[in-house]
């Protein structure tokens, strides 16, 4: 009868008492501080990565050159220009423990000013002393922003030829404009070399910011890049790659992204020696001066990178990551197998007894004369051939009209051409004020949508059963059941899917934490062997374009359907209409693409819009390869002059094919006869079997009413409705079908570059520039 004894609880055993639970968190607060203050050591020091600070010019009137020079005359440093980059160089500075790496991004190249803040540690802002940045600087700070800032400096060089009273005022403008867009920065000026120390100073001490989308990956900036061409083309060969590794530990069996060209396979890692090493070794035969303020790369000395070389490590087939993106579908998978005698004599039966008459021309085989069909049986396969599109009819009279304008145009051309010397100036005005057109019926189809909402007409020529036979009625928009894995495209058997994505999710990123990976370490100066590259990057690379390089986890090459929360932003307002192709800067990756617009709900179903709103947050859906969230994203939309306009910023929500993503249409009908509860309706079909097609679907009215259809009346679309109410003479009848819809697979990894921006001396938007 006795009772074992208990065992504690874990709960008890975790209960501490308050002297431990003040203990547990000072530690906990002193782990914190040690592990910032080994990040801000390792960075730049011997063991660490040089500190690398992307220049970035903010007006047209800042000038590098200057400031290069102001940071190169640091006393006992060496200076080591690179080849590669124009005003890229290399800072040594043994007696701090420092080095550092400068790259300046081109004047207006905004393709360059984002790829190097995804690698940068710390962002160098040149600043106007009068105006701070113009409308390009503007534009450049917005997309720096959205896509996540690392640690940052202000420096203004100059405004020493200013009088005192103006140079006061220039300052306290500056220090008002730069509150709103920074507010706890601090300006430094630059024009000494005490100045320029201090700025380096604070550049190295300052805490570092985060960007979680590369602290989970290793990345390199390349430092020198060498192209070998294959065997069998010229075109396509082994990349090498040389740089400092960054972030996590570099696997060479896992894949490698170049920014902007594509993921690739690495075949080999090696370890040469350090170009920037603080305590260079001195090789026999080679005299290296100590006290030497510049050197080039090239004193480094080719026969020593040669004898010097080792193999880290290389790739194992049985490990490496496949390059597959996608699934190659079977089409005969999920076929039945071999059918039966019995089945087989059932068909030559059904065969038997659907046999008819046809007359045929002579010589026709009996393959043929199947084929050809009846005049009475034309118009039922119109019927069912006839595919309903996936644009609404406010887009179909919008192409009417386009079509008509098209008609009337070949006329005026004709008489235009009369006119010899100015005919291409007028052609050039007349492709603008086209694209006007263009776009005041975008404004127009946006403002219809604004106020009727999913609203079409019922088209008179075809039936409406028949023109919207793939759209259903639903009870209730919110509880009614949608199975996601009814009737999907063809598409969807090329993606892959995951059981379930957070959880692998977080098994990557424990591992990561757990450093179970091996290879290069960070901080190791690395040569990756990059295979079937083109010649076109390093031809990029060659014309002074940052060449960047992030590693990929597992499963990020294969393609998905990816959905992004984003939200517009306040610069644009022209109307962007979705299934319109954006350009997509999500992490480290840029793509094109067509995305879906659909509402931002907690639901099961998320109604598809048609616009991209500028007063909510939407969601984006394109099919994309994998990314691991957190992630940022930029859209952006390229003009008819080959210029980016910022449409929208956000973030990576999530990666989930089963997202149902459903699209609304309304159609409308007007009362004829109202009564107590009943009314008669018109407008809203044309003919009786309509009425009939549709009288399970619940009606609703605009003032709140819901109904439902009696039956038709007479030929001609009147039908009688019962409501719980007694309708308004001036209320509307509203009937909602739904429809799931999927976005085109239209990816595009290869985006151009942009043209370089019309710099204005404004602050203000461009967009705004133009309108005063």
């Amino acid at each position: 009868g006795r009772v074992p004894v208990k065992a504690q609880p874990r709960r008890r055993l975790r209960d501490l008492s308050r002297v431990d639970r003040r203990h547990q968190a000072l530690q906990l607060r002193r782990q914190r501080k040690e592990a910032v203050l080994a990040e801000k050591r390792s960075l730049g020091s011997r063991d660490g990565p040089p500190h690398l600070v992307a220049v970035v010019l903010l007006h047209s009137r800042a000038a590098a050159h200057g400031t290069l020079r102001l940071l190169q005359s640091q006393d006992s440093a060496v200076v080591r220009t690179e080849e590669g980059g124009a005003g890229a160089f290399a800072l040594l500075c043994p007696r701090l423990k420092q080095r550092w790496r400068f790259v300046t991004a081109q004047s207006g190249d905004l393709f360059t000013v984002l790829d190097l803040a995804k690698v940068a540690d710390s962002l160098l802002f040149i600043l106007d002393p009068v105006d701070g940045w113009d409308s390009m600087g503007e534009h450049c700070l917005s997309c720096l922003f959205a896509q996540g800032l690392p640690s940052y400096a202000l420096a203004v060089p100059g405004g020493t030829d200013l009088p005192p009273k103006k140079r006061i005022d220039a300052k306290k403008k500056l220090a008002k404009a730069i509150e709103k867009r920074f507010p706890e920065a601090k300006l430094f000026p630059l024009n000494t070399e005490q100045e320029s120390s201090l700025l380096l100073r604070h550049l190295s001490t300052q805490k570092q910011r985060h960007l979680a989308f590369r602290d989970r990956r290793a990345h390199l900036l390349a430092y020198t890049a060498e192209f070998v061409p294959g065997q069998e083309s010229d075109l396509v060969g082994t990349l090498k790659v040389s740089g400092f590794v960054r972030g996590q530990t570099l696997d060479v069996n896992s894949l490698v992204h170049i920014v902007g060209h594509g993921d690739f396979q690495v075949s080999q890692v090696d370890a040469p020696p350090d170009p920037l090493s603080l305590n260079p070794r001195v090789v026999k035969g080679q005299k290296r001066s100590q006290d030497m303020e510049v050197q080039d790369d090239s004193v480094n000395g080719a026969d020593e990178m040669e004898e010097d070389v080792k193999v880290l490590m290389k790739a194992d087939p049985s490990k490496q990551e496949s390059l597959q993106s996608e699934v190659v579908p079977d089409p005969m998978e999920g076929e039945q197998t071999w059918p039966t005698e019995e089945e087989l004599q059932e068909a030559e039966d059904s065969l038997k007894a659907n046999r008819r008459v046809v007359k045929v021309p002579k010589g026709t085989s009996k393959y043929q004369a199947a084929w050809i069909v009846d005049d009475g049986e034309e118009g039922s396969e119109k019927d069912d051939d006839d595919e309903d599109d996936d644009m609404d009819d406010l887009m179909e009279e919008a192409v009417s009209q386009e079509g008509e304008s098209s008609e009337e145009e070949p006329g005026e051309e004709e008489s235009e051409t009369m006119t010899v010397s100015e005919c291409l100036r007028d052609d050039q005005y007349d492709e603008k004020m086209e694209e006007d057109e263009q776009m005041l019926e975008r404004y127009k189809q946006e403002r219809m949508d604004e106020m009727f909402p999913d609203e079409v007409d019922t088209p008179r020529d075809v039936p409406a059963r028949v023109r919207f036979q793939k759209y259903r009625g639903l009870k209730s928009f919110r509880t009614s059941p949608w199975d996601p894995k009814e009737n999907l495209p063809r598409d969807y058997a090329r993606i892959f899917q995951f059981q379930d994505f957070s959880r692998t999710r977080k098994h990557l990123f424990r591992q990561i934490e757990k450093e179970e990976t091996e290879g290069a370490s960070v901080g190791w100066y690395v040569t990756l062997h990059v295979c079937n590259v083109p010649v076109s990057v390093m031809e990029s690379f060659k014309e002074g374009k940052p060449l960047v390089l992030f590693s990929l986890l597992p499963h990020e090459q294969k393609m998905s359907v990816l959905n992004f929360l984003v939200r517009r932003h306040l610069s644009n307002t022209e109307p962007v209409r979705a299934k319109e192709e954006l350009i997509f800067h999500c992490g480290f990756r840029r793509f094109r693409a067509s995305p879906l617009f659909s509402q931002h709900t907690s639901a099961d179903k998320h109604k598809l819009e048609r616009f991209l709103r500028p007063d909510a947050a939407l969601v984006v859906t394109v099919y994309a390869p994998i990314t691991f969230p957190p992630a940022s994203v930029l859209l952006f939309k390229q003009r008819s002059n080959g210029m980016h306009d910022l449409i929208a910023t956000g973030s990576l929500l999530s990666v989930d094919p089963d997202r149902i993503v459903i699209k609304r249409l309304v159609l409308s009908g007007h009362p004829f006869k109202i009564f107590t509860k009943t009314a008669v309706v018109r407008y809203m079909f044309f003919n009786r079997d309509d009425v009939m097609w549709f009288k399970p679907v619940e009606l609703r009215t605009k003032w709140g009413r819901r109904g439902h259809i009696k039956e038709p009346l007479g030929t001609h679309g009147h039908m009688k409705c019962h409501f719980d109410g007694q309708l308004k003479s001036q209320d509307t009848v509203l009937l909602n079908l739904y429809k799931r819809v999927f976005p085109k697979w239209t990816y595009d990894p290869h985006v151009p570059e942009p043209v370089p921006w019309v710099r204005s001396e404004s602050t203000l938007p461009e967009q705004e520039v133009e309108m005063e």
